[in-house]
């Protein structure tokens, strides 16, 4: 079912976090007479002035609407969809993080469980055109095989997080069966670039080089990950939500659900020691190391941690079929736009 965006209100839920910033801003740069209402509760998690500069560059909009608060905040989400009456919803506000949920497990149940109910409530008691939501590759869990398809069973978590997220498609899936919700979940892989999340390993490892620490490479280095791209990610987005998947009837006469599940991945998993050798490349080419920097001696390899896994590698072959999109920006092309960015960012003194 094709929807349209035109002309439409729409919610973007952690519109101030990464993927909800770059695609907002997409959205009211390319879509006539659209308008975003942004919630988010702008949490401490990691450095809040990211999360500033993210809205900074949505409030010169006019199309633009910010409400600061939380999803797990029950009446303001009501009166949100009371209010706006939003046709299209992209509910990207979560606490991220595997490693956090082994050590703050109330913020996942708060945002990542509470918070999707209210949410789901809201596209219930004001029927939306289309629910597009964040699921995460964390899923898999210990699943052995690759590359992970949307058909795998996907029942072993390794994380808390991971939890949440299975639990989000289960709730998606029950409430777009009893209410005849649209409802898309996007798995995402491993997404990196510009103005990204400091917790995400490039942005961590690019901070300690920088301060001449020491970086610690997991799994002896032989971890692997389908890193993807922040803006191959918002065309995937973007693509998801202007097709929703069509309401049908099954062979007992009853709806089937109008709800559907795909990766957005680079589907070419790297390996961590070559994603770090060809960030320092990069970030000696932009100027934040020095030409002399020697990278050796500034990492460490390590075991693995607690809930993570050894590989992340997304079957993509839906997204083909169904949106003729797969992502394809290079790691080195990636890369070196967030070495440009985190330059202009953190270290130009010429800048405003």
């Amino acid at each position: 079912m094709n929807v349209s965006l035109i002309e439409k209100n729409i919610l973007i839920t952690g519109v101030a976090g990464f993927i909800g910033g770059f695609l907002a801003e997409r959205i009211l740069n390319e879509v006539e007479g659209a308008v975003v209402i942004g919630v988010d509760n702008l949490n401490d998690y990691y450095d809040v002035s990211l999360k500033e500069y993210r809205l900074n560059r949505l409030e010169k909009y006019p199309g633009f609407q910010f409400i600061k608060g939380s999803i797990a905040d029950k009446t303001l989400i009501s009166s949100i969809f009371s209010q706006y009456k939003p046709q299209v919803v992209v509910n990207l506000a979560a606490q991220a993080g595997v490693r956090y949920s082994i050590t703050n497990p109330d913020a996942y149940v708060e945002s990542n469980l509470i918070g999707f109910f209210n949410i789901l409530e809201g596209c219930r008691r004001f029927p939306v055109e289309h629910l597009v939501y964040a699921s995460s590759s964390s899923v898999y869990g210990s699943n052995k095989k690759t590359p992970y398809s949307i058909e795998d069973k996907v029942d072993n978590p390794v994380s808390l997080y991971a939890a949440t997220k299975k639990s989000d498609e289960l709730m998606a899936h029950a409430y777009s069966k009893l209410y005849d919700i649209p409802a898309t979940g996007l798995r995402f892989f491993t997404v990196y670039g510009p103005a990204g999340r400091p917790d995400m390993a490039y942005f961590g490892f690019t901070n300690k080089l920088r301060s001449g620490e020491k970086i610690q490479i997991y799994n002896y280095g032989n971890c692997q990950r389908d890193f993807t791209y922040i803006d191959d990610i918002v065309e995937g987005v973007i693509r998801v939500m202007q097709k929703a998947p069509d309401r049908a009837t099954g062979e007992d006469g009853l709806p089937i659900p109008p709800y559907a599940l795909y990766n957005i991945g680079n589907n070419s998993p790297e390996s961590l020691l070559d994603f770090v050798d060809i960030l320092q490349q990069e970030l000696i080419r932009a100027g934040v190391l020095p030409e002399d920097y020697d990278f050796n001696a500034h990492k460490e390899l390590v075991p693995m941690q607690p809930g993570d896994v050894p590989i992340t590698y997304a079957d993509t072959s839906a997204l083909e079929r169904d949106f003729g999109y797969k992502p394809a920006t290079t790691l080195r092309d990636g890369l070196r736009r967030f070495a440009e960015w985190y330059y202009e960012f953190y270290m130009d003194e010429k800048k405003e």
